[in-house]
């Protein structure tokens, strides 16, 4: 791969980290916010699940311009759209002006995750897809780390900073798109090699036709649902911090102590998905053996998981007595020395690691079973679906502890919740599973259509390579709605 391509493939990875930057900065200033406009902090959160919902309709909508037309435009469209609801946002005075200004934020957001996906499996080959997919979803996670750290450092004193700061690195990052490599639709896919080595351009795009099928297509029908029940399980995640906080305040810490050290000990926790890289890093291997080893890497991780958080939710966690120490000097200091303690922390590295190895493997699946015209708008759909699973697993497992409180006391209702959440683990496990039965021959069909159209497209520019030589014995039609065909549209030839 040449430098170019690397570093293009870096620049877009971290500007996709600031999508999440700017989505994460509101929540750590609800209090100097709500208190600015004269709000309640529960209107903010509102301002917050509106945001979320915004961005993933809006994504559906980037998704299809953008594989539809040229993509780096939409790109640099949509991020200047973000940046100017970030200067929208310093500058309101009143509730409804902020809404106004994070909902022109949000569609702007929806533009950065789908279309630059869609980018990026275009500038890396199916061999490297899980590594690559893997660095993708894990600055997403880098990302929020980033903007609650940059709202918290920099909102103390005044909570339109960030947003200034945020406002700049749009700028920015719409500048740098062009000094990216020239990413053309297809580049990395080997069955289009001939038609770009002959000078010639992939111009087929997405049409309305074509979106029946899409959805029909049975890997996308698996990859999509499972967000489902995924994100309700990870959704419910969001509360590890209140349980690790309640099994302090059980041992004897005040309330302002046990805070910070349940948001220590869930972050020290969480580094667990850093190791995501490594089922990027197995599903591409399996893939080269078995076009069904993606699928199957996700759906070992993620079932295997599941023992392993119940473990975590309900072994102990022995704090050493508050002896004047801040938190974050006591969990370190503990961390080593006290036996429950480092179990709870390899139980949280390892049950992340499993079910981390779905994300990469997710992606790359994605680009995978489909041809380069779709990723963007599949990638858009099962986002959108992931946004609704997400959702649901943060608002209902509140009333869900609330009312197990009435039988177990915290943090048992705490542990209880969780535990149960995680039972959504395991129809994800088994729609990886039943995708790892599709995939092969949804692959097999992508293969085809793209060695059918190289060779028509090389047929129709003069065939100089000569249509069987271009694109070797197995080049063949394919039809019907499950590959793309049906109502394709290519652009004129530049």
């Amino acid at each position: 791969m040449s430098f170019h391509r690397v570093y293009s493939v870096a620049v877009f990875i971290v500007l996709a980290s600031l999508d999440n930057v700017a989505i994460s900065l509101v929540p750590p200033l609800y209090s100097p916010i709500s208190r600015s406009l004269g709000v309640g902090e529960g209107a903010l959160g509102v301002v917050t699940a509106v945001g979320y919902l915004v961005t993933a309709v809006a994504a559906v909508g980037w998704a299809y311009a953008g594989d539809r037309t040229d993509r780096k435009p939409v790109l640099m469209v949509g991020t200047l759209i973000w940046a100017g609801g970030a200067v929208g946002t310093v500058l309101a005075q009143g509730y409804w002006s902020f809404l106004a200004a994070q909902l022109v934020a949000a569609v702007g957001l929806g533009a950065v995750g789908s279309v630059g996906f869609s980018v990026v499996s275009d500038l890396i080959s199916p061999r490297r897809r899980g590594l690559v997919m893997s660095l993708w979803g894990l600055s997403q996670g880098v990302g929020t780390l980033a903007g609650v750290l940059v709202a918290s450092q920099l909102g103390g004193a005044d909570w339109r900073r960030p947003f200034v700061v945020l406002a700049v690195l749009g700028v920015l990052a719409s500048a740098a798109y062009f000094t990216t490599a020239d990413i053309r639709r297809g580049q990395s896919e080997p069955d289009l090699a001939a038609v770009f080595a002959a000078g010639e351009e992939y111009e087929h795009r997405i049409s309305r036709a074509e979106l029946p099928g899409i959805v029909a297509r049975r890997t996308n029908v698996w990859l999509i649902l499972q967000g489902l029940t995924a994100q309700a399980a990870f959704g419910s995640l969001v509360w590890l911090p209140r349980l690790f906080q309640a099994k302090a305040e059980a041992q004897g810490y005040d309330e302002q102590s046990a805070i910070q050290i349940g948001g220590i000990l869930a972050t020290l926790f969480q580094l667990g998905g850093v190791l995501s890289i490594v089922g990027g890093l197995l599903g591409d291997r399996w893939q080269r053996r078995d076009p069904g080893g993606r699928a199957k890497v996700a759906a070992i991780g993620v079932l295997a998981g599941v023992p392993l958080y119940v473990l975590l939710f309900f072994a102990p966690l022995t704090l050493p007595a508050p002896d004047g120490r801040s938190a974050t000097a006591l969990v370190l200091g503990a961390m080593f020395t006290t036996p429950s303690l480092l179990a709870a922390f390899l139980c949280a590295l390892l049950a992340l690691a499993l079910t981390s190895a779905n994300s990469p493997n997710w992606f790359a699946l994605i680009a995978d079973a489909n041809p380069p015209e779709h990723r963007g708008t599949v990638y858009s759909l099962g986002n959108l679906v992931n946004g609704v699973g997400r959702a649901a697993g943060n608002g209902v497992v509140g009333a869900v502890f609330a009312g197990l409180a009435r039988s177990f006391p915290p943090p048992t209702n705490l542990a209880v919740g969780l535990a149960a959440f995680q039972v959504f683990f395991i129809p994800t496990g088994v729609m990886y599973w039943l995708a790892s039965r599709t995939a092969p021959a949804d692959i097999e069909a992508v293969h085809d259509l793209l060695r059918a159209r190289a060779a028509a497209d090389l047929a129709a520019a003069g065939g100089a390579a000569g249509p069987a030589e271009a694109t070797g014995p197995a080049a063949k039609p394919a039809a019907g709605p499950a590959t793309g065909s049906a109502g394709e549209t290519r652009r004129p030839r530049r």
